[in-house]
């Protein structure tokens, strides 16, 4: 198949979208399939390049400036009919709602090719950069999710990472037919083969040997209720305990200031951005997972903690219940409260004989949301369509 895959982003920048993005297009293309992502170039000036197999077309943009890997293409110059002419895709999937997307969707409708789009989206994702709006949020949530139906209302199949983000979906409108698919785990990359590493890992971010380490990994943002997780380490009175802050983001100096405010800068660890082939190496030396964050339609980062057999501390919020089973493989707690994150780290903290079992647990847990699974998922779809055409 010739698939064309296009979305507002695309690695190296880091977030949700661009990593599933990025393992897809890779993915398919190792599979045998011809693969073109599309995307804006996060080099600002336009771009063709093959990356692991995959044609990566970079489109003029510009940068957003509230976020370092946010980046937007001026629509009104960029017209897909040479893409379409010198590509021939067979299926197109789009990534998300946004102005790009949207034209690439109306342009292969046109040429009867058939438009899959898979949904990473919340309002709560783009709330903290519209601080203005905070007080109409039901207004502000109501104008983001008209936006967004109005495109993926016209797809032949949408998808979203769980069963749960699916049907938060329909329950704001969708009408075009959808499916839970994981945006999935590669197994092979995030297992507990990496553990003999531990001690170099933790020497290398200043982690001390003997404690037990929290970590979380993803984008330093607002959404991501650090400042909740942090809050809760302090609350805990477990000073035993650090906290590894594993990623970059808009909220990085912020987050810095709260833990010296809060008494517990030398026990928060902010490693920065950390290339993928040492992530799995960074999940084996840390001994609890967690994810504060309210807004998560599954949790790739999660699930990759999971798959190095981690206990999982995370809200009680969106998708994270469909990965947590408490007393089992972790503990949920109320989102946004501290005190009760602070309740479970400490049940954590004093039961370690309790990690192995938990561990144990979460390596069952994930093997349903196996990499190949999600490949083989989106083929189905993608053959399944163009019989249709």
């Amino acid at each position: 198949m010739r698939i064309l895959i296009t979305g507002s982003t695309y690695p190296p920048c880091f977030n949700g979208q661009s990593i599933f993005t990025g393992h897809l297009a890779e993915g398919l293309a190792k599979r045998g399939h011809q693969v073109r992502a599309l995307f804006p170039s996060h080099k600002k000036k336009p771009f063709i390049d093959n990356v692991n197999g995959v044609e990566t077309q970079g489109v003029y943009a510009w940068s957003a400036g509230f976020h370092v890997d946010v980046f937007y293409p001026p629509i009104s110059n960029f017209i897909p009919a040479p893409v379409f002419k010198d590509f021939k895709p067979d299926i197109v999937h789009v990534q998300d709602h946004l102005p790009m997307s949207a034209y690439i969707l109306n342009y292969a409708h046109q040429r009867g090719i058939k438009v899959v789009g898979t949904n990473h989206f919340l309002p709560e994702n783009w709330a903290p950069y519209f601080p203005l709006m905070q007080s109409s949020r039901d207004l502000f949530d109501r104008v983001l999710w008209k936006w967004m139906l109005g495109t993926f209302n016209n797809l032949d199949m949408v998808t979203a990472p769980s069963r749960t983000a699916v049907e938060i979906l329909k329950n704001v409108g969708l009408c075009a037919p959808a499916q839970p698919i994981s945006c999935g785990v590669d197994l092979n990359i995030f297992n507990t083969r990496h553990a003999e590493d531990c001690n170099a890992i933790r020497e290398k971010y200043g982690i001390p040997l003997d404690k037990p380490v929290l970590a979380f990994v993803g984008r330093v943002d607002g959404e991501k209720k650090l400042d909740v997780l942090m809050k809760a380490v302090k609350l805990s009175d477990r000073e035993q305990v650090h906290l590894v802050i594993v990623g970059r983001g808009a909220a990085h100096e912020e987050m810095k200031r709260l833990a010296a405010e809060l008494g517990i800068k030398n026990r928060v660890h902010f490693t920065g951005f950390v290339p993928a082939e040492e992530l799995p190496r960074v999940l084996n030396c840390i001994d609890i997972f967690a994810m504060p964050s309210e807004a998560e339609l599954l949790s790739i980062a999660t699930l990759e903690a999971m798959g190095c057999g981690k206990p999982v501390l995370a809200a009680n919020s969106r998708a994270l219940p469909e990965l947590v089973e408490p007393g089992v493989n972790g503990y949920l707690f109320e989102p946004g409260n501290a005190h009760d994150a602070a309740k479970f780290i400490r049940i954590l903290v004093d039961n370690v004989d309790q990690w192995p079992m938990m561990g144990a647990s979460s390596l069952q847990k994930v093997q349903a949301h196996s990499i190949e699974n999600m490949f083989k998922s989106y083929e189905d779809i993608y053959l399944s369509l163009i019989n249709q055409a």
